[in-house]
């Protein structure tokens, strides 16, 4: 009875969305609100009728930078991707699967993702300086089915969104392909270099119209290619022009160190990368994770200081740009802290290792050996959901980074293995090289977190916190 009530619900949805498309063509303002009023009716009390309000507001006000933004999106973006971007990020995944996840949460008694990250392969085109996935070796992939698999159990669950990484996920860009036709109610997101992006495979991503890709750049030319070699900036630059061209929704994806921080900020890079056809741009901020991480990239209280005050300010409802920025590691006020474990998402590598969180690199589950909620259920996952949130300053909400003692213990606690095949690096070990920086952080975070308006507390998903009065 509940897939008869979903397939009605989901063509309504989708006749609507046709229905949107086709006046916004002719008359875009009504457009725009009758697609509003579509969503209320839709989703009801998710959201406050101020929030409607505010929205439809926006849309009557031509010269408003967020019409801008949404103005550019209908005319350069191909219909077929934004009418599946509606369907599968919106009514699937942020509607239709927030209720079954919260309802899934209650019933299994732990954490339930809105999303889960994956790996399908290790292997790369390239040999990037510092890469992370470097540590798990170059040899490892999930296999079509075992990725099907992942998908499969997630939407019983209520996860319809899936972000793939590596390694270079396009070096399987075949196996995405037929894994997002296979499940076309379900929106997927590649985190790429992008040097593997041509023709062919822009028709069949705007075929498919549920994958969408973040290209990583560290900065302009002689930064980027320092690091990732001789030539790749330029493959960047012609993969975007691609993306453009073809109606696809992309951005970048940026690690931000103490190196590059004022270039990947600059207006004259934003943009750039706004002219190329980018919506949003992810920054990431730099983890010492493995035995040779490069403690000296990472920022200094004053740069990230700068990164909490310079992200707001791009993404502004006035002023900034046309893009929207946001800060992996700075924007915890508005999820309520870390949001790894399970809580709303987590990593599984290529070796099908279930692990917190692409930067935790520890596991005691695995894919081939146990089920989705099994992984969900292992003792490092419950220990996070037990602990979460690991600070009440949501600008210090990493176990890792911010909370050293905090992932120490855990790991110790829980027997967690390391998942690194190749230099495995003990939770000691990362963690003493996180004190420093935690330390030095803790004033400025909490002189900001003091200042801070948006104070997110509740969360169905803590247990042993309460709420400050």
């Amino acid at each position: 009875m509940d897939s008869v009530v979903h397939s009605v619900q989901r063509a309504a949805f989708s006749k609507a969305i046709d229905v949107v498309l086709t006046k916004v063509k002719k008359d875009r303002e009504k457009g725009l609100l009758d697609l509003v009023n579509v969503s209320e009716r839709f989703l009801g009390d998710d959201y406050s009728s101020e929030t409607y309000e505010k929205i439809r507001n926006m849309i009557r006000d031509p010269e408003n930078k967020w019409m801008h933004y949404v103005n550019r999106l209908l005319d350069e973006v191909h219909p077929n991707v934004l009418k599946m971007t509606a369907l599968d990020l919106g009514f699937e995944a942020a509607f239709r699967g927030t209720k079954i996840i919260r309802k899934m949460r209650k019933v299994h008694d732990c954490n339930i993702p809105w999303l889960i990250l994956m790996d399908p392969t290790s292997a790369c085109n390239l040999h990037c300086t510092g890469c992370w996935a470097a540590e798990y070796g170059h040899k490892l992939n999930l296999t079509f089915e075992e990725m099907d698999s992942v998908v499969t159990q997630g939407k019983e669950l209520g996860t319809y969104f899936y972000m793939l990484t590596g390694g270079e996920p396009l070096v399987r860009k075949a196996d995405l392909i037929r894994l997002c036709r296979k499940h076309s109610d379900c929106a997927f997101h590649a985190f790429t270099n992008g040097t593997l992006i041509d023709d062919a495979f822009c028709l069949e991503m705007q075929e498919v119209g549920n994958l969408s890709l973040s290209l990583s750049l560290e900065g302009y030319e002689e930064v980027n290619d320092m690091r990732r070699g001789n030539g790749v900036f330029e493959k960047v630059m012609h993969a975007m022009d691609l993306l453009k061209k073809y109606g696809l929704i992309f951005g970048t994806s940026i690690c931000y160190t103490s190196k590059n921080i004022d270039t990947v900020t600059s207006d004259e890079f934003l943009d750039m990368i706004i002219e190329k056809g980018c919506r949003f741009t992810w920054y990431f901020h730099y983890m010492p994770v493995g035995n040779d991480a490069a403690v000296e990239l990472l920022p200094t209280k004053e740069q990230r200081a700068y990164m909490y005050h310079r992200v707001r300010e791009i993404r502004g409802m006035t002023g900034g740009k046309e893009i929207f920025a946001m800060d992996f590691q700075n924007d915890g006020e508005f999820v309520g802290g870390c949001i790894a474990g399970g809580r709303n998402y987590f990593h599984i590598n290529a070796n099908g290792d279930a692990e917190p969180c692409v930067f935790i690199h520890y596991s005691g589950a695995n894919i081939r050996e146990n089920t989705i909620l099994e992984c969900l259920k292992q003792p490092i996952f419950m220990a996070y959901r037990d602990g979460q949130p690991f600070n009440k300053n949501h600008l210090r909400p990493c176990p890792m980074l911010e909370n050293p003692d905090l992932l120490e213990a855990m790991v110790e606690k829980t027997g967690a293995k390391s998942t690194d095949l190749q230099s495995p690096e003990s939770a000691k070990h990362l963690c003493e090289k996180c004190r420093p920086y935690a330390e030095e952080w803790k004033e400025t975070a909490d002189k900001l977190w003091a200042k801070t308006p948006e104070k997110k507390h509740r969360y169905e998903n803590y247990k042993n916190w309460k709420p400050e009065n």
